[in-house]
């Protein structure tokens, strides 16, 4: 008889997960691990295949032909042409929207007077839909990676900015305080106060803007590009090779989720002191 609920899955430790099933917690490691998280969609993907076997719809072809039409294409010529360009271009521009989001969030959360002063420019540029950049991206830069990683770095460095602000702000004052009775320097300030206390809204925002970034390049090599996975896609849909449409969406999605599992390992890393303080006071599950 079942007994709950949604399970609740919290990292441990280094390829050590704990599931919480209603009060009973379980520790899932390796094969496992691996099992659990990988039964749905081995199980959707199979479900598809025999679906869709057959198949004569225009639009929906066998699964068998989408996953012929993905290792012909991305393990052949377009990793080079369209894949590698892409990837490059999310890193670089995912990196420079990291860097500035933070140095600037932690600048306006340090001084409130710099943060009245621009507040109303922040608030008028995190409103605009990151597409409406385009045009002024071309006009700009033109047709190429600038164009692209300007187009990221506008739109997806909005969630690390503002959670850095708030992140500083929420800094406890008696910690500011102590830092102070310590006479420690800024950069000490930074490094072993601030820092430390802002880091899980740091990385919460890090993440939106991982997703983001993955968003826009796609949307950026859409409107103007000669190459990247956002031009395969669409130029896939415009000359309905429906295949290829299917495999650069699968490209896409095999893209997002390992840069994800990527980010997760390193947030778990670098926010490691944290696990370990929830799991001494007993609330990490």
């Amino acid at each position: 008889m079942s007994t709950s609920a949604t399970p609740n899955i919290t990292k441990v430790g280094r390829g050590r997960t704990k599931v919480r099933f209603g009060g009973k917690a379980r520790r899932f490691t390796g094969i496992r691990l691996l099992l659990m998280r990988a039964w749905l969609p081995v199980g959707l993907l199979v479900l598809w295949w025999l679906a869709s076997a057959g198949s004569q719809n225009l639009y929906f072809p066998p699964l068998e032909t989408i996953l012929t039409t993905l290792r012909a294409d991305w393990f052949g010529s377009a990793f080079t042409m369209h894949l590698v360009p892409s990837i490059l271009k999310f890193i670089a521009g995912f990196l420079i929207a990291s860097v500035l989001g933070v140095v600037f969030g932690l600048l306006v959360g340090m001084y409130p007077l710099l943060r009245a002063a621009v507040d109303p420019i922040l608030q008028f540029l995190r409103s605009l839909p990151p597409p409406v950049l385009l045009p002024i991206g071309l006009l700009l830069f033109g047709i190429g990676p600038a164009m692209n990683i300007s187009i990221i770095v506008a739109g997806a460095i909005w969630p690390t900015l503002l959670n850095t602000i708030d992140g500083v702000r929420s800094l406890d004052p008696q910690q500011v305080d102590m830092a102070r009775s310590y006479k420690l320097t800024r950069f000490q300030r930074i490094r072993y106060v601030i820092l430390p206390n802002a880091g899980p809204q740091i990385f919460a925002g890090l993440r939106t803007t991982l997703q983001m970034s993955i968003i826009l390049i796609v949307v950026s090599e859409m409107i103007a590009s000669t190459n990247g996975i956002g031009f395969y896609v669409l130029n896939s849909q415009q000359s309905f090779a429906v295949p290829q449409t299917w495999a650069g969406t699968f490209v896409l999605g095999i893209l997002g989720y390992l840069a994800n599992l990527i980010f997760i390992r390193f947030e778990a890393r670098a926010l490691q002191w944290q696990t370990g303080l929830r799991m001494s006071t007993g609330t990490g599950a």
